[in-house]
Formats: C-alpha cells, structure tokens, sequence
C-alpha cells in the first residue's frame, strides 16, 4: 500500500532562490542590496555561501530567453544561470546548484554537455530546472522557429530530459582507463551511442562528456499546468508549486504523486516543493512596515507565487510545520523579498527553529544533490541492459 500522502517528511528539503536583489520588485532599491553587483559572479557566489552556511539543499537562479516585462524601474536583464552558477560551484562546497535551463530554443545535446559540466565543476552538486519559452519574443530572439503552444514544447523538454539521461549514460562508469604507461586514456568498447529520435531533432551520441559524479544531476520542474505535470511525472527528481494556503499545496501534492505512480515511479522518489517568499523581522509591525516600503516604492505590491509570509521568523518556522503536518509539500523554496537581508534572516533564526522541532537536519549529511535528497547514484543505462 502506498504511503498516505498527507504524513509529513522526517525532514524538510529547503532550498533558495538567488534571484537578482530578492523577489520583491523594489529590492534593488533598499539597503542591503547593492544593485551594481547584480551581474557580478560574487553576488551569486555570496547568497549561495549563506544559504551554504544554514545547511539548505540548494539556491536555484532563473532564467529566460525573454527580458523580464513590467515597468522601467524594476531590475531588468540577467545572466545565464547555467554559466553563472557554474562560477559559483569551486566558491562552494556543499550546497547544490540548480539553474533553469530552457530547452526550446537550445540543442539536447549541448544542454546535457552543459549540465554535465556543472556536475563536475561543483563536484556533484548539480541539478537542473527544465523550463521551455513558450513565447513570441523568445522565439524571435533566436530567430530558428516560430513559438508553439506550451504544451507542444513541454513534451520536447520530456524528450530532453530523456536524452540527456542518456547521453550521461553513454560513457560508463569504467570508460576513462588514464594509463600514462601504455597511452590508453579511453576504452571505446564502453562508450555507447543513444540513437534517439526526439520532436524534430535526432541525437546520436555519445556524449563528449564523461559520466557526470552524480551519474544523473538532479531534474527539477515546475508543475504549473497539465503539461509540465506529465513532463514532471516522467522525469523530474523534484517538482515546484506555487500554492497560497496549505489546503490548495496539499491538493497539488497529492496530484504530483499520483501522477508519478501513473508514470510507473515511487511518489517516495520524488519531492514536492512549495515555493514561500518571505520577508522577516524582529516583530511582525516591523515587518509589516518594511513590507509597506517596498510596497510604495513600487507603487503597487509585490507579487508572490505560493505562500506569501510577511512576520517574525517564529511564526514563519511554525507555518512552514504546518504545511508539513498538513502534507502540502516535502520542503520549500524561499524566496528570499530582499537579498541578502530576508536569507541572512531565514539561515540566522528560522532554520535553528526548525532543527529545533526536528524539521531540518543539523548539518550537511552528504556531499551530493542527490544525497541530500537522499536519492542514490543511479546504474547507467547501458550497464544495465
């Protein structure tokens, strides 16, 4: 019988977004956040060593073929997430990095190689947010296709998912000899071609790439409609939603696993995350008060996918138990409102809370994503057929 869905994790994953100046529009606007160092590898590199330094599973970075929309005062432009967390990964050493990779407008087999290197450059803390661009402005931007509907290009980012996993796996884990003596660095007999046909595109292999430390980095996706779900399903290691109340997060849990057993995998293997933007301080009028600042500075308020928590960091320890209680996700992404001020906040005093009640580990207890999500290395294709 499968495990009720609604009993809470002996631990919760929690991760962290390192978007720009924080996900408040007006962020860059307010001390602490400096917004000439936001396309600075240190600016990335110092969020992640904070949210390093709590233990937390991983920072995401977002990403889009699209500059972002909305008015001229907000931050506009970004970096590449894959490239610029690929940076970060020898200034870390046990957080995992997960950068959203679109797979609309770029070849398979180059996101596998690209993935694959950020495996290696962190040592394998690597995983992936597949995302697609869906858009008019995306599609013009690279000029090669017109754009499709969402659901057409959610089943070409299964497919990539797909092939990368095995283009990870067309060198074995015994492939690379690296005999000086005799000059033989490579037994070819262990390399394999994938031969895969996906919408539009075929792949060959194999990769140039060895097999990544992790054999599979970790493949995150956002479960925002019917689509991405079955993508999700299919592939992904962890999926994100976006819920406002623990009822509505526990529904969209609940549906995640179905639809992973449906797609003939254990719901066990597969982490919900909720996504939670916080803003913090000592007392909940002081919060508010920031709240309402950032607000007027952006004329309007912020928008907040998922829990929207404005308060102390108490009352945001124990709404995060009570989502777990309640079964509406394994863990959270926090959306920190402003960098670094709201992820010093949620490391200094929330994550202690928590640890407190048993919700969140001590300290790292592996080296790998994979591990902390306490997935194993995964056999090769080829070396188990």
């Amino acid at each position: 019988m499968p495990p009720n869905p609604a009993s809470p994790p002996a631990s919760l994953h929690i991760g962290a977004a390192i978007d720009g100046a924080g996900a408040h529009p007006a962020a860059w606007r307010v001390a602490p956040a400096r917004p000439a160092d936001l396309f600075t590898t240190a600016h990335y590199a110092a969020a992640a060593r904070e949210a390093e330094r709590g233990a937390l599973d991983f920072v995401t970075l977002d990403d889009s073929l699209a500059l972002q929309s909305g008015r001229a005062d907000r931050v506009r432009g970004r970096l590449d997430a894959l490239l610029t967390l690929t940076a970060v990964a020898p200034l870390t050493s046990r957080i995992g990095l997960v950068p959203t990779v679109t797979t609309t407008h770029t070849e398979p087999f180059h996101v596998a190689k690209a993935v694959a290197t950020l495996d290696f450059a962190s040592l394998g803390r690597a995983g992936w947010r597949v995302q697609i661009s869906p858009t008019e402005a995306e599609a013009r931007h690279i000029g090669r296709r017109p754009a499709v509907p969402a659901a057409v290009l959610w089943d070409e980012a299964a497919a990539v998912a797909d092939v990368a996993a095995r283009l990870w796996d067309s060198w074995d884990d015994d492939a690379e000899i690296r005999d000086a003596a005799t000059g033989r660095f490579i037994d070819r007999d262990r390399l394999h071609y994938v031969d895969f046909t996906g919408p539009g595109w075929s792949v060959k292999g194999p990769s140039i790439t060895p097999r990544p430390p992790q054999g599979h980095p970790l493949v995150v996706v956002r479960a925002d409609d019917d689509a991405a779900l079955a993508a999700a399903a299919a592939h992904a290691d962890a999926v994100l939603i976006a819920r406002p109340d623990p009822q509505s997060a526990a529904i969209a849990r609940a549906r995640v696993r179905a639809e992973v057993r449906q797609a003939g995998r254990s719901p066990d293997d597969v982490a919900v995350l909720a996504d939670a933007t916080v803003l913090l301080d000592t007392d909940g009028a002081a919060a508010r008060d920031r709240r309402d600042r950032l607000d007027a500075l952006a004329g309007a308020p912020g928008p907040a996918a998922g829990l929207d928590f404005t308060g102390t960091p108490a009352d945001l320890a124990r709404t995060l138990a009570q989502w777990a209680e309640r079964g509406a996700a394994d863990g959270f992404t926090v959306h920190p409102a402003v960098l670094p001020e709201d992820l010093t906040a949620f490391v200094d005093h929330v994550v202690p809370l928590l640890r407190g009640d048993g919700l969140f580990r001590a300290a790292y207890t592996a080296d790998t994503l994979r591990g902390h999500f306490g997935l194993p290395r995964p056999a090769g294709h080829f070396a188990r057929t």
